[in-house]
């Protein structure tokens, strides 16, 4: 299987015994509504909620920062995910924004059956495919196993190492908007600096998805990353506010046959609030 797959693809496998189908929404700052009354409102039969703010680590004050093996292990067995799941995740409201989170989480546990619905929920009520609502039944319980791909996964000390040697090791790639970047646009978090990592490149996630948000063809993105600077050869690192749409980056690089980047979860979140590290804005034309 691809790990983007269509509403006509899914709408012929619901129903089947190892297909898992999980609402993978989030509401970043400064945007209104409610995941959860989204998801009981209206969801593809046999959805499940999966809570990105969950899976995640509770002890640190950084968002939805991803959790330990034996947390997610735990979590994901109580939504009736095992190891022989096929796991479709999409978005409610943004095609798959959200849900390149809960696709790249599952790998980053070693489960390569992950997929994502392209074009999210907006795209399968359009084409008028079946809806359910209220309160789901009970998911059974399954066992998970967890195999880490720390390969995957970036910390602060090696964006920082990155960052101080001058970017030669990796490409960072920020998937924050061109403003927020720059320096020009406020970050949405209140207090949080702007700007962006020096020397990093800036792919806002919107230009890989096409209007209706679904992704664009594999030429298309492979194009696109490579006017960024992506070669094939230097590791890319994808970062963007908190770790969510850095992962559409990341799916984007899968789907045009370049190499696998790996993410900075703490993303600019944490890099803005650490007073030593380096943050620059565009100069001024």
């Amino acid at each position: 299987m691809k790990n983007i797959v269509s509403t006509e693809w899914l709408a012929g496998e619901l129903g089947k015994p190892d297909l898992v189908v999980l609402d993978c929404s989030l509401v970043l700052p400064g945007e209104p509504g409610d995941k959860k009354a989204g998801y009981l409102e209206a969801r593809i039969p046999g959805a499940r909620f999966f809570d990105i703010d969950l899976f995640a680590d509770p002890d640190t004050d950084l968002p939805h920062m991803v959790p330990t093996p034996a947390r997610f292990a735990k979590l994901a067995g109580a939504l009736g995910i095992s190891n022989d799941s096929r796991v479709i995740f999409y978005d409610q409201a943004h095609g798959l924004r959200a849900a390149a989170r809960g696709w790249w989480l599952m790998r980053l546990m070693g489960h390569e059956a992950a997929h994502v619905l392209d074009g999210g929920l907006p795209k399968w009520k359009r084409e008028g495919r079946p809806i359910e609502s209220g309160e789901p039944k009970a998911a059974p319980a399954a066992t998970f196993t967890p195999d880490f791909r720390t390969d995957r996964l970036r910390g602060i000390g090696d964006i920082k190492r990155i960052v101080r040697q001058g970017g030669g090791e990796a490409l960072i790639i920020d998937a924050r908007s061109a403003g927020r970047f720059d320096g020009t646009a406020p970050e949405p978090r209140p207090g949080l600096p702007n700007g962006h990592m020096p020397g990093a490149a800036n792919i806002p996630f919107t230009e890989l998805l096409s209007p209706e948000g679904t992704m664009l063809p594999p030429e298309a993105l492979r194009a696109r990353f490579e006017r960024a600077g992506v070669d094939g050869e230097r590791p890319v690192i994808l970062s963007c506010g908190s770790g969510v749409t850095a992962c559409v980056l990341a799916l984007g690089l899968v789907e045009s046959g370049l190499p696998e980047g790996s993410v900075y979860d703490g993303s600019w979140t944490e890099w803005a609030l650490r007073p030593e590290t380096p943050k620059t804005t565009k100069e001024p034309a």
